[in-house]
């Protein structure tokens, strides 16, 4: 029973996720006026499902990081109950951010989630602090400032060359389309092993099949639910022009693969929107009273993803597995 609960609240976490994520890495060109924003969406859902695909082959260090492997005992990482608070948390999580148009990390809604059910399940000695700083929080605060300092970098060295220009033409559109292609591709490989890993104890499905169903899912969630946040990342973070969408967008891809072929579990959503508002306060279009919104919206994800999974924890360790 608690098996197939399992597979549900993973569906339910993929679902949320692309509705949240699939449109992080082509929010400049809807926001540049570059494209439309159905045309965007498909645009970065095509592309990371691609990135999901080559998961298969190139994200095996983020699968295992995100079984909870090192961060709580192996023994709770055999609980179907644990494995299910984990995804039911950060999917209720991702899902509340969704309703209210805020673009949050399914990657800190995943780590707030291992760490509250772990805490519920064994108590807090028992979750490995120095683990959960050196392989998940050091990279996750370090990649939005990051992303925040080379976006104004990229865009004003970008425009002295006469690469980022204030209008629309061929070239400028297929290097903008080809970037926001290559982040969400990015995005695809740095996300699905972070949910396929929760399904790692059902025995009916392989690696490959988890990560198979969940590159599926994340496609669908994009295309039924992404238009709130797609607002809120194309027209309430920063005005752009598609030179300066092109500057933050090559920051984005490049900050998100470079994480991902070194296994770094950093989140696209601070990298795509630390890469915008870099660009934004470059330029002093940034938009600071949502950007603010956005960065409270970050600061309370882990905990409020650590509580909604401790709670599910309790509630399903009365479960017959």
């Amino acid at each position: 029973m608690l098996l197939g609960f399992l597979v549900l609240s993973v569906a339910f976490v993929a679902l949320t996720n692309g509705a949240n994520a699939n449109f992080k890495g082509v929010a400049s060109l809807y926001g540049s006026g570059t494209t439309t924003l159905s045309k965007a969406l498909w645009w970065g859902t095509i592309c990371t499902f691609a990135g999901s695909m080559c998961a298969l082959l190139l994200a095996q260090g983020l699968l295992k990081s995100f079984s909870g492997k090192g961060l709580v005992s192996d023994r709770l990482l055999e609980s179907p109950a644990f494995t299910c608070a984990v995804a039911a948390g950060a999917a209720l999580t991702s899902f509340i951010a969704n309703r209210i148009g805020f673009p949050v990390s399914t990657t800190h809604a995943l780590l707030g989630a291992l760490i509250g059910a772990g805490i519920a399940a064994a108590g807090i000695d028992h979750v490995e602090l120095s683990v959960l700083g050196k392989t998940f929080l050091y990279p996750l605060l370090f990649s939005p400032l990051l992303a925040v300092c080379l976006g104004a970098i990229a865009y004003e060295f970008l425009r002295s060359l006469g690469a980022a220009q204030n209008h629309r033409t061929k070239t400028l559109d297929r290097l903008h389309f080809a970037s926001a292609g290559a982040a969400s591709f990015a995005r695809g490989i740095n996300d699905t092993p972070k949910m396929a890993a929760l399904l790692w104890m059902v025995p009916w499905l392989s690696k490959n099949q988890s990560i198979l169903l969940v590159g599926v899912l994340i496609a669908i969630g994009a295309l039924l639910d992404a238009k709130n946040v797609a607002e809120t990342l194309g027209k309430k973070i920063t005005d752009m022009n598609p030179g300066q969408g092109f500057a933050a967008n090559l920051v984005t891809a490049i900050l998100v693969a470079s994480a991902s072929f070194h296994s770094l579990p950093v989140s696209t959503t601070h990298v795509s929107v630390g890469a915008l508002l870099g660009m934004g306060a470059s330029t002093r279009q940034a938009k600071w009273k949502k950007v603010q919104e956005i960065i409270l919206a970050w600061i309370t994800t882990v905990p409020i993803a650590a509580m909604l999974a401790s709670l599910v924890y309790l509630i399903l360790s009365w479960i017959p597995s």
